[in-house]
């Protein structure tokens, strides 16, 4: 049920993700646990391709094939797959590519590209007929209705159920039980509804951190692509200058930044924190004393931790997802940004 006092497209799209993921799973999933996909079987190695928020969403694929399926994946950006002089294009890979309104400029080009090589092409958008509907060999619908914010929301996290289900398609393929990642995504829904459940806790964070004029979203493994979501959500929405980084690389001289006294740090765990973690942490808080705002698992004390339980792994990333876009939200309704148009942007919608 969507809150009464909504006053945004923004938070009206945050507040739909739990019944539109649910109807998205039942969508493509049958009574007998089957994904309604059809995708090459012969594939290798798999390579998104996409911008924005689409691409946060293609790295967290690409570590989800890894980690679930056991095949090699990569993500690059759209307009740097147009850059380079050679890209790969061997017969067992398949080219994803990942666009909201499938109008995307340079999506499809990358996709022309990947076709003049030879290459088989899978698209996940949210507009059947759209250019790259048309064009891509394999297609998936998002299913997440018309978007009206320009700050991807429902969007992103439907791609990411998408991906997710394109990942346990192969792994099944491959002969991995992947009953027991349906089971839980299956309490998806109610794990997002409990993540932003904490509306209030994540405005009082928002509000502290909305008087910084730095921000550092930090994370290893998986969560990085959350991070870099986090940061692109709060720095288009409030214009905050928000940077991420992956936190081993970023105690390699980025840390410097933190010198900056109007700075604040996020970080991000899906997952436990490793000791190495853990450990450039307290580095940088007995370094800098730095302002530590935890998403997720934390393990070392911090000004405000937001977490919600959930033993699943990937069923905690939507809901990590979930407190970030209410983040973005409440830290730009803080410094009264116009929430819906942020200024000198435009998307394509549906």
């Amino acid at each position: 049920m969507l809150k009464k006092d909504i006053k945004s497209s923004m938070e009206y799209e945050i507040y739909e993700q739990p019944e539109i993921l649910e109807n998205l799973f039942n969508t493509h999933v049958n009574d007998n646990n089957y994904i309604l996909f059809d995708i090459p079987t012969d594939i290798e190695k798999i390579i998104f391709v996409a911008s924005g928020s689409s691409y946060h969403c293609s790295r967290f694929g690409a570590d989800l094939f890894g980690n679930v399926a056991n095949i090699e994946a990569g993500a690059i950006y759209s307009s740097e797959f147009l850059l380079k002089a050679a890209v790969p294009h061997d017969e067992n890979i398949l080219y994803v590519f990942i666009t909201q309104s499938g109008e995307t400029s340079d999506t499809n080009q990358a996709l022309k590209r990947a076709k003049e090589l030879g290459m088989r092409t899978l698209c996940i958008t949210n507009k059947k007929g759209s250019t790259i509907w048309k064009a891509a060999d394999f297609k998936i619908d998002c299913c997440a209705g018309e978007e009206k914010s320009i700050a991807a929301t429902k969007s992103l996290t439907t791609q990411m159920l998408c991906v997710t289900l394109l990942v346990l398609k192969y792994a099944a393929h491959k002969g991995i039980d992947i009953k027991p990642y349906l089971d839980n995504l299956k309490i998806l829904p109610q794990k997002m509804r409990e993540a932003l459940a904490l509306h209030k806790e994540i405005k009082k964070v928002a509000k502290a951190i909305s008087k910084y004029k730095i921000i550092v979203v930090t994370a290893d493994g998986i969560s990085y692509a959350l991070a870099k979501e986090a940061s692109l959500k709060i720095k288009e929405t409030s214009y905050i200058c928000t940077l991420s980084s992956i936190l081993g690389e970023f105690m390699h001289g980025h840390v410097a930044v933190l010198n900056n006294k109007k700075t604040a740090q996020i970080h991000i765990a899906i997952e436990n924190m490793s000791e190495t973690a853990l450990n450039n942490l307290r580095k940088i808080r007995d370094d800098y004393k730095t302002p530590l705002y935890l998403i997720g698992n934390s393990g070392i004390n911090a000004d405000c931790a937001l977490n919600i339980e959930c033993s699943d792994s990937i069923v905690k990333s939507f809901c990590l997802i979930g407190i970030v876009q209410l983040l973005a939200l409440e830290t730009a309704q803080a410094l009264h940004r116009n929430i819906d148009k942020p200024h000198g942007l435009h998307k394509v919608v549906k």
